[in-house]
């Protein structure tokens, strides 16, 4: 590892098409390093893809999590930096402080709009065309934001938003919307948080 780089751990639970793409974007610099890809899914397709581009992978239990040693490995292993990609389970207060101003999650709605406990992957687009078609809505977007001990409630660091039509919308166009949103700003918006922590350390 270069002098001065900062190792970063990914955690995520899904398929881990915008881990790959972190991966991919920080194998092109130096000071950033993809130390660890870990799930609390032994079957996550993002092992399978972070495996397929040499990253190493960790799989962990929700008791694991909760009882801190999560925290106590990612700390062992020398990260500097978590990203949230599709993680589903709640961090707890013991990680969430001890990655204070360094872990970021992404989220697939424009927080605070659409967030808190259960709202993840299609449940928010189902949410969001519930309240375009109320006429409550007539945008979503991605957010990344730092991350806290409740779920979504820290600061906002990114948003992107795209515009929704009420009479051709559905929930499967809103997510394809949201996955377009974030092929185009996560993977550089999540190395420019890293880049900016590594700016102060």
């Amino acid at each position: 590892m270069a002098a001065g780089s900062m190792k970063v751990a990914i955690l995520a639970s899904g398929e881990g098409t915008n881990a790959e793409r972190l991966i991919r974007a920080a194998e092109k610099r130096s000071d950033i390093e993809i130390e660890v890809v870990a799930s609390n899914r032994a079957g996550a397709g993002v092992l399978r893809r972070a495996e397929s581009l040499g990253a190493r992978t960790w799989v962990f239990s929700k008791a694991q999590l909760n009882g801190g040693s999560v925290a106590q490995e990612l700390a062992a292993q020398g990260v500097q930096f978590v990203v949230l990609m599709g993680f589903l389970l709640k961090v707890p207060g013991q990680l969430a402080q001890a990655f204070s101003g360094r872990i970021l999650n992404l989220h697939p709605s424009l927080l605070p709009a659409f967030g808190g406990k259960g709202m993840y992957g299609d449940h928010v687009h189902k949410a969001v065309h519930s309240a375009l078609q109320e006429g409550l809505v007539n945008e979503t977007g991605i957010t990344l934001h730092w991350v806290d001990e409740e779920y979504d409630t820290g600061a906002v660091f990114f948003q992107a938003r795209v515009a929704l039509d009420a009479a051709l919308d559905t929930p499967s166009s809103i997510a394809e919307k949201v996955r377009n949103l974030e092929a185009e700003h996560c993977a550089r918006e999540a190395l420019r948080a890293v880049t900016e922590c590594l700016s102060l350390s």
